[in-house]
């Protein structure tokens, strides 16, 4: 089968290479432009990185619906495949490959639908995520479901570790997907648009946490923005970065820190929370211990 694969950030690697392997012909990667990254170089996204390790042609449009549309029609895929390409694909581009377009989405449709999936199941405190192969429809993440694959979500779970767990499901899940189309047994699900949630592009300022976060909330927030934005509390006016934090006791004012075993406690509003690890402004990740060996008035602070 010729197959049009469109992605842009690492999510997105394993179904390309678990395609790459699968025997398919990938006639073509479609990807976002290079943009600026440290000190102003000129950074190509890593789908670009790894197609061109596997020597396959390359093409990147800032609008596909406004520059990719000859392309693809000269390109005559069978099949188009996304996985967190980042554009909305016209219903021109759409209606070029015999099979459809088929997408890898980071959540069980129709939950979750937007840019931020995988980060909101653990905002929400949900146990169970996982991915969903479904065929590409106009409306963002609204199209007919082709497959499900769940996965748990433990308690050490964070964004970082879901984010490879589920690309490495929807890498799995893609492949079974196009066997299905391929031999004619796909059975296409319309969603339940009336149970369909949807979640928002993240901000840095989603992750912060003040004295009167729930401290259920701010361990949520601790997981669902690691490895970014990163939670973080403000102590005049700087930013303190929280990671690897567990439930703890509430043993004074909303806002003030303790110490118990070598851990950094903070205290809110209905409780508090241990963390294991922090940054501050300008230095690297450094445990709880280490950070008060020379931040002991943190003690005497309250956040903002």
């Amino acid at each position: 089968m010729r197959i049009v694969f469109l992605g842009t950030p690492d999510f997105a690697i394993p179904s390309l290479r678990a395609i790459a392997a699968s025997g398919h012909e990938i006639v073509a990667v479609i990807t976002q432009p290079d943009k600026p990254g440290n000190r102003r170089v000129m950074t190509p996204p890593p789908v670009k990185v790894e197609a061109e390790r596997l020597g396959l042609p390359v093409y990147q449009f800032s609008s596909i619906r406004k520059e990719g549309v000859d392309t693809v029609r000269i390109l005559a895929p069978d099949l188009m495949v996304t996985a967190a390409f980042g554009q909305i694909i016209s219903q021109e581009i759409l209606d070029i490959p015999k099979y459809g377009t088929l997408n890898v989405h980071g959540s069980l449709l129709p939950k979750y639908r937007g840019s931020s999936p995988i980060q909101q199941c653990l905002l929400e405190g949900d146990s169970v995520t996982g991915v969903t192969i479904m065929r590409t429809a106009l409306a963002v993440d609204s199209g007919d479901i082709v497959l499900m694959k769940e996965l748990p979500i433990t308690a050490d779970d964070t964004a970082g570790t879901l984010f490879d767990k589920i690309s490495e499901l929807g890498a799995t899940a893609i492949v079974e997907a196009i066997e299905m189309l391929e031999k004619g047994t796909v059975a296409y699900t319309p969603q339940d648009h009336s149970q369909a949630t949807f979640c928002k592009m993240i901000s840095k300022s989603d992750a912060l946490i003040t004295k009167d976060t729930d401290a259920t909330i701010a361990l949520r927030k601790v997981r669902a923005y690691d490895p970014w934005p990163v939670a973080y509390v403000l102590l005049s006016g700087e930013r303190l970065r929280l990671y690897k934090s567990a439930a703890a006791e509430r043993r004074g004012a909303a806002g003030t820190f303790y110490t118990e075993n070598g851990l950094l406690c903070l205290n809110l509003v209905d409780g508090a929370i241990a963390v294991a690890e922090v940054q501050a402004e300008g230095r690297k990740v450094m445990s709880a211990r280490d950070y008060l060996v020379g931040h002991k008035e943190i003690l005497e602070k309250t956040i903002e």
